[in-house]
C-alpha cells in the first residue's frame, strides 16, 4: 500500500480570501484550525501542532502570509516537517502579486513531503464560483445575478463574499435576480473605486488602468474617485506607522478598520511602499485635487496619479 501523503500544503496566489478558503475547505468541515498570521509567529506553533488534544480533537494550523515567516520560523517548519503528524493538517498561504510565483524557499520547504498549488479564480469564472457558493450558503442565485454582481461590485472575492450575506439578508427566501441585485447595490460605484485602490496599491499598473477607465467610461464624479483614493492612502500611512509584527487583531483596531481581513490586506498593500512614498503620493493627491478643481481633465489627471502610484519604484 502506498504511504498516505502528509497532509502539508503550500497555497498560494494572488488573493489572501481566496487562499483562506481554499485553506478551510482543505481543512473540512468538524475541525476548528489554529490561524495565525505568519509575521506573528512566536514559535512553539509546530509543537502544538504535533500535541494531542485534551478531548481528542483533530489539529489543523492556518497560516496566513506566510511569506513574512522569520528564518527561525522557517527552520522550526523544516524539523516539523521532517515528521510531520500524518493527521494534523498545515496549510501555508502565501500571496503574491500578479504574474508572480509560489516564493522559492516555502516551495523547497514544501514540495518533498507536501503539495505545492496556485489558487486562482480568473474574471470569467466569478459569476459561476458566486453561484456554486451561494448554493452552498442555502441561497438561490441565478446565473443573471451573479454577473450583475461581478459587474456592479467588481472582481474582488472578499467583497462579493459579503455581498451575498446582504443579499439574503436583505431577500430571505427569494430568487436572487439580476433586478434584485441592481435594486440593492444601486450607486454602489465605491466598490469600483475600492477595487480601483486595491489595483493601484497592490502595484497592479495595467489592472488599476482598467479599473479607471472603467470608472471615467460610467461618467463616476472624478472627485469621488480622487477622494476613494485618498481615504484608502490615510488607512495605508496608519498601518504602515504601527509596528510590523502587531498581531492583526490589533493592527485592525489600532488603524481603525473594521475588519481583520482589510488589517492583512492594507498590511501587505502598506508593505509595498515606504513611509516617505507614501507620504510623496499624498502631496501627489492634494495636487491632483487641485488640479481637477481648477477645470483640468479627469482623464489627464487621474491616469497620470495612477501611474505613480502603480507603477514599479525606481530605486537608485
Amino acid at each position: 500500500m502506498t504511504p498516505r501523503k502528509p497532509p502539508v500544503h503550500l497555497l498560494w496566489g494572488e488573493d489572501p480570501f481566496l487562499l483562506r478558503e481554499a485553506a478551510l475547505e482543505i481543512v473540512g468541515p468538524g475541525v476548528q484550525p489554529r490561524e495565525i498570521d505568519g509575521a506573528e509567529w512566536q514559535g512553539g506553533e509546530t509543537a502544538d501542532l504535533a500535541t494531542p488534544s485534551l478531548f481528542g480533537e483533530r489539529r489543523a494550523l492556518v497560516v496566513s502570509d506566510a511569506r513574512a515567516l522569520s528564518d527561525d520560523a522557517l527552520r522550526e517548519l523544516a524539523a516539523y516537517l521532517e515528521a510531520p503528524d500524518p493527521d494534523a493538517p498545515l496549510l501555508l498561504c502565501a500571496t503574491v502579486p500578479e504574474r508572480g510565483r509560489a516564493p522559492a524557499a516555502l516551495v523547497k520547504l514544501v514540495e518533498r513531503v507536501g503539495t505545492v498549488r496556485e489558487v486562482k479564480l480568473a474574471r470569467k469564472d466569478l459569476a459561476g464560483w458566486l453561484v456554486k457558493r451561494a448554493k452552498g450558503e442555502g441561497l438561490d442565485l441565478a446565473p443573471d445575478g451573479a454577473a450583475m454582481l461581478v459587474e456592479t461590485l467588481g472582481e474582488d472575492p472578499a467583497a462579493l463574499d459579503q455581498a451575498l450575506a446582504q443579499l439574503a439578508t436583505a431577500f430571505a427566501g427569494q430568487r436572487l435576480t439580476r433586478e434584485l441585485v441592481r435594486e440593492q447595490f444601486r450607486g454602489l460605484g465605491e466598490q469600483h473605486i475600492w477595487d480601483l485602490c486595491d489595483r493601484a496599491f497592490g502595484r497592479d499598473l495595467p489592472g488599476a488602468m482598467r479599473s479607471l477607465r472603467a470608472l471615467l467610461e460610467a461618467r463616476d464624479d472624478p472627485l469621488m474617485i480622487l477622494g476613494g483614493i485618498a481615504s484608502r492612502l490615510r488607512d495605508l500611512l496608519r498601518v504602515r506607522s504601527l509596528p510590523e509584527r502587531m498581531p492583526v487583531a490589533e493592527l485592525a483596531k489600532a488603524a481603525g478598520l473594521r475588519f481583520d481581513w482589510q488589517a492583512r490586506r492594507f498590511r501587505e498593500q502598506a508593505s509595498r511602499f515606504t513611509l516617505e512614498e507614501l507620504v510623496e503620493i499624498h502631496g501627489q493627491v492634494v495636487e491632483a485635487d487641485r488640479a481637477l478643481k481648477s477645470g483640468a481633465s479627469d482623464e489627464v489627471v487621474l491616469p497620470v496619479l495612477i501611474g505613480r502610484i502603480a507603477g514599479e519604484p525606481v530605486r537608485v
